[in-house]
């Protein structure tokens, strides 16, 4: 499907507390690309500096359910166990490649497994911690979370650790700046593969 359409997807993962966020508000800021980034949709509440349709799409779990029984995801999961489910709208996904825009998706691991399998040729990146050390000291010195969280988190975290291979290019979020620099070079790197013409 993805070879027939002018943009590209790119998947950007990473365990809890590694910085996702704060990266791909810069990537964005600075793609060489017109890059527009996936607005998911959530059942969980939203927060008071958050902006509906912005920062996402806040429904009622009987108007997630709904679009679950459309298919009208690309992918959905739940996180944590607290009952909140995040979704990826295929439609806004397909209409925005079809503009030729590249899509951001910041989704967790089984959410890109399962984009990959309709879309292998996305341009996927995990978000590696310098070590586990830090981001262990990251998620606890939030500070905002029972102690039963934090430790699944940590659980999660190292489960998704485990499945970084799955990914085209992993990066390590130790500096910020180098960081986006690197995931820039990825990106003027797949966006030049895929400008030359294909041989037969």
């Amino acid at each position: 499907m993805s070879g027939q359409l002018p943009g590209r997807l790119v998947i950007l993962s990473g365990p809890s507390g590694v910085g996702k966020t704060t990266v791909a508000n810069r990537v964005l800021a600075e793609s060489p690309v017109p890059m527009v980034r996936s607005v998911s949709v959530t059942t969980r509440p939203r927060r008071p500096d958050e902006i509906d349709g912005v920062h996402y799409r806040f429904v009622s779990p009987e108007e997630f359910e709904r679009l679950r029984a459309q298919q009208a995801f690309l992918e959905c999961f739940q996180v944590f166990g607290n009952g909140h489910w995040y979704g990826t709208l295929r439609q806004a996904v397909l209409s925005a490649l079809s503009a030729g825009k590249w899509v951001l998706l910041v989704i967790d691991v089984n959410g890109a497994l399962a984009v990959q399998e309709e879309f292998p040729d996305a341009v996927s990146i995990f978000l590696l911690p310098k070590d586990w050390q830090s981001l262990e000291e990251r998620l606890r010195g939030r500070g905002t979370e029972p102690e039963e969280v934090v430790r699944l988190r940590l659980e999660r975290a190292a489960e998704e650790l485990r499945l970084a291979e799955k990914y085209r290019y992993r990066v390590v979020n130790d500096d910020l700046e180098q960081t986006v620099r690197d995931i820039i070079e990825i990106l003027k790197k797949e966006a030049k593969e895929a400008s030359r013409p294909e041989t037969s």
